[in-house]
């Protein structure tokens, strides 16, 4: 690509610029004005775009959360397959498809819109971001994380997100009953805990939607002692789904008394003095706890001044909806500012394996969403849970095969 095409299209449409921040602009600038080579990357061009869906299939059934009805037994995921003239596959989820951006793609050099330090360099090439991280990696012979600087990778703790409201859905048959319920919660986390975890994420908010306020927050209070209780060497994350008023959610922390909470995650649609209320409660009756936010409908200016202020110390944007290229620039503006991540990877067990590759490089995340679940379409490698940490796969890109044909 000629270098004042890059800098025109880096600077054409502001909601494409947005996604390629600052430093991320000054170092693929900086890398074309330089000449510096581009390896193996420049040998390689798109010769073929695909894309086809997978099966994602959870290892139980998933209910409600404060605001969503049931979730069913996993999704459909739709995935991109990038295919080179050297016969070099890459793959993954990918963001909005738009044909024009397949057409725009095709017979680009890889170095045309991918830099190994920065990720993809082109705005028009963002749909393709996980794609083209993958493909780099395989044509290079790296992991991402290792693609991205990294030699060993940065592990960190991982939460199952699958502990639901159980109890709201009936064991066998039409007829709903509490008994039928509680031991339902403590039977998804003795399946959790099996499978490695040793944080898990509780969602709360039943009297949201489907209970009476007062006696959803009795029955949340109560699922969260007894999950305590069952599982003593666990941390306990809580979800609110915004399912909460400040006011409910400090209800919700009085009651469960002195059982510590890893985090308190979207409690309800933030607001700065919203935040500030509950921060200064924390404070005054000293609960130690981290306050997430950042996952639904995320307003990235929003999130900034509550991050500024200290208001929240966990930032939860989608590793997809937001795209890996930006988190990567993302991560050190949130390191300045002293804020944690963890970007959300609910539904998608490939989210969650991305995740860990963007921590093995750059860390500053404080955990990761797991979502355990199996797939007839997709080899997902040597990742695993040792130690309640997850640990990414250490094969090419991400270390994934997709077994479906396209």
């Amino acid at each position: 690509m000629k270098r004042r095409n890059f800098l025109r299209r880096m600077t054409e449409g502001t909601a494409s610029t947005a996604l390629l921040s600052a430093p991320l602009y000054s170092q693929a600038t900086h890398w074309l004005l330089s000449g510096a080579p581009t390896g193996e990357l420049a040998n390689h061009k798109i010769a073929d775009i695909r894309y086809t869906q997978v099966q994602l299939k959870w290892p139980r059934f998933v209910g409600k959360n404060a605001r969503r009805d049931i979730h069913g037994y996993g999704p459909n995921v739709s995935v991109c397959v990038l295919t080179t003239d050297q016969g070099a596959k890459g793959w993954g989820m990918h963001g909005r498809r738009q044909d024009e951006s397949v057409a725009y793609l095709k017979g680009k050099r890889i170095s045309d819109v991918f830099l190994p330090s920065a990720g993809v360099t082109d705005p028009k090439a963002l749909p393709f971001d996980v794609p083209l991280h993958d493909l780099a990696g395989v044509i290079l012979n790296k992991p991402v994380y290792e693609l991205m600087g990294r030699k060993m990778p940065i592990t960190t703790k991982c939460y199952s997100g699958m502990i639901y409201f159980e109890e709201l859905e009936p064991k066998e048959g039409p007829v709903k009953t509490v008994a039928n319920g509680m031991d339902k919660i403590v039977e998804a986390c003795a399946q959790d805990y099996k499978m490695g975890y040793r944080q898990f994420k509780l969602k709360i908010g039943r009297g949201n939607i489907w209970m009476p306020r007062d006696e959803g927050l009795k029955r949340d209070i109560e699922v969260t002692k007894l999950v305590a209780k069952s599982f003593p060497d666990v941390e306990i994350l809580v979800d609110g789904n915004d399912g909460f008023t400040v006011d409910g959610i400090i209800d919700y922390l009085k009651g469960i008394g002195d059982i510590p909470l890893f985090w308190v995650e979207e409690p309800f649609a933030e607001t700065i003095a919203d935040y500030r209320k509950l921060r200064d409660w924390l404070k005054t009756s000293s609960v130690k706890t981290l306050l997430a936010d950042g996952e639904a409908n995320p307003d990235q200016q929003l999130l900034r001044e509550l991050e500024e202020q200290k208001l929240i110390d966990v930032h939860l944007t989608d590793i997809i909806g937001y795209g890996f290229t930006p988190w990567r620039t993302l991560m050190p503006e949130l390191k300045k500012r002293g804020i944690q991540s963890s970007p959300h990877a609910f539904g998608e067990l490939l989210k969650s394996y991305y995740c860990t590759h963007l921590t093995g490089a750059l860390g500053n995340t404080v955990t990761i969403e797991g979502v355990p679940a199996t797939c007839e379409d997709v080899d997902f490698g040597n990742y695993k849970i040792e130690n309640g940490r997850f640990i990414p796969s250490s094969a090419p890109g991400f270390g994934m095969k997709l077994l479906k044909t396209t």
